[in-house]
């Protein structure tokens, strides 16, 4: 029928006095036109019909697999197959007058149908990353710098064999000639290579996960990183930047991951307040009678001093001299009351390390380092509850008759020449 079909259309050609040589072109062209429009009639069925189909049995299905699917528009693309496999099962039809172009003609429905498989590859990679995005287990690791080194490896493979299928070459000697460019493709893709092991160490040592708070000071970055890529690493600054850096760079570079805080339930107060040394000196008993009517040292001053009153019974010691025998200072009495101070507030985590402790002495005085967590992690709380702490302490040195070292200004010179 076909060829009853193309042989009235000939003929009515010649005898609308189309020369014989020009008659065979228009027929090839009324052929293509059919073909484009076989093509199009199958594109809109697969689209119209078919998509809407395979919609309605997706949301009707009890998976969940199927919707992410349909999300991310894979069955979308598989739709683009179909104006390609119309001409892969006409071209021998309607070319069947020019045979030279038939394989043309198959190779670049072909080539299509591979850079179509390309797209569905692709989509299902956005949906297996969305998978996994919402799994507990997964969500915090760097997965897209395993999908994007995934997609290099499919565009690479899938430009060879569109390649090949065009100029009809072996992809394998296609891929032998491309040897000779290795040198030059180890420098293009130097920094995918060293992000892909640096992602690789980076998930197998669990050195950092989406969510983390890092602070990397070769890059002034300081926040949580919010993505992981097998180039880069996105961290969201505490001012609201955006702070990208070189994921291989969490390799070859020092960073600081403050995870560990996190897990324990509570951040770290590690700060000092520097007296003056001059104001240090041995506690004498107006000192002590009025250190008693502190409450949060009470106790400790009733069972301190009779201890040391005992022991210097004991030696013997002249106490007409206070240097003689044990005694009291004001420094180690305020050390006593900061740790008390800080263990009764409720902020204060009780089950990590406390210490109020002295420090070496140095040119500005004695420092009194406190370190203690506290049990919240949130930065504003922390700060607060720092504040708070130092504030007491500042404020109540004087009462220990201790002075806190503060280099002289303008006004300190102005009271000792008045």
């Amino acid at each position: 029928m076909k060829e009853q079909f193309e042989h009235f259309i000939h003929q009515w050609l010649l005898d609308q006095g189309v020369a014989e040589s020009w008659a065979n072109y228009v027929q090839l062209f009324i052929d293509i036109s059919l073909l484009v429009i076989l093509c199009f009639i199958a594109d809109r069925i697969a689209k119209r019909v078919l998509l809407k189909f395979i919609s309605v049995i997706v949301k009707r299905s009890k998976f969940e697999w199927d919707d992410v699917l349909l999300e991310h528009k894979v069955f979308d693309k598989l739709a683009h197959l179909a104006p390609a496999l119309v001409v892969q099962a006409s071209s021998s039809y309607v070319f069947n007058d020019f045979t030279d172009i038939i394989p043309f003609v198959n190779r670049m429905a072909d080539a299509y149908m591979i850079v179509v498989g390309i797209m569905v590859i692709n989509a299902i990679f956005n949906t297996l990353d969305h998978y996994f995005r919402n799994t507990e287990a997964l969500k915090d690791k760097p997965i897209d710098s395993y999908f994007q080194l995934a997609r290099i490896v499919i565009y690479f493979l899938g430009g060879i064999l569109v390649i090949s299928r065009v100029f009809d070459k072996d992809p394998v000697g296609i891929l032998t000639a491309m040897g000779a460019l290795t040198a030059v493709s180890m420098l293009v893709f130097k920094d995918t290579i060293l992000g892909f092991v640096a992602s690789i160490q980076l998930s197998a040592n669990d050195m950092i996960r989406v969510g983390d708070w890092v602070s990397v000071p070769n890059y002034g970055a300081d926040g949580d990183v919010i993505k992981i890529t097998l180039n880069t690493v996105k961290v969201q600054n505490w001012d609201k930047t955006i702070s990208t850096i070189p994921t291989y760079s969490f390799i070859s570079d020092s960073f600081k991951n403050w995870r560990g805080m996190s897990e324990a339930g509570g951040r770290r107060i590690k700060r000092s307040v520097v007296l003056k040394s001059g104001s240090v000196k041995f506690c004498d008993e107006e000192m002590i009678s009025r250190f008693k009517h502190y409450n949060l040292l009470r106790e400790y001053l009733n069972t301190r001093v009779q201890e040391i009153n005992n022991y210097n019974k004991d030696g013997g010691y002249d106490k007409t001299y206070l240097i003689n025998g044990r005694q009291l200072t004001n420094i180690g009495v305020f050390r006593i009351y900061a740790e008390a101070y800080i263990k009764q507030l409720k902020g204060i985590h009780p089950d990590l390390t406390l210490m109020v402790f002295q420090k070496e002495g140095n040119e500005f005085g004695v420092p009194i380092q406190v370190y203690c967590f506290t049990k919240t992690t949130d930065w504003a709380e922390y700060e607060n509850l720092q504040s708070d702490i130092f504030d007491h302490l500042y404020a109540s040195a004087p009462e220990f008759d201790l002075e806190v070292f503060q280099h002289p200004s303008g006004g300190d010179f102005k009271k000792i020449i008045n």
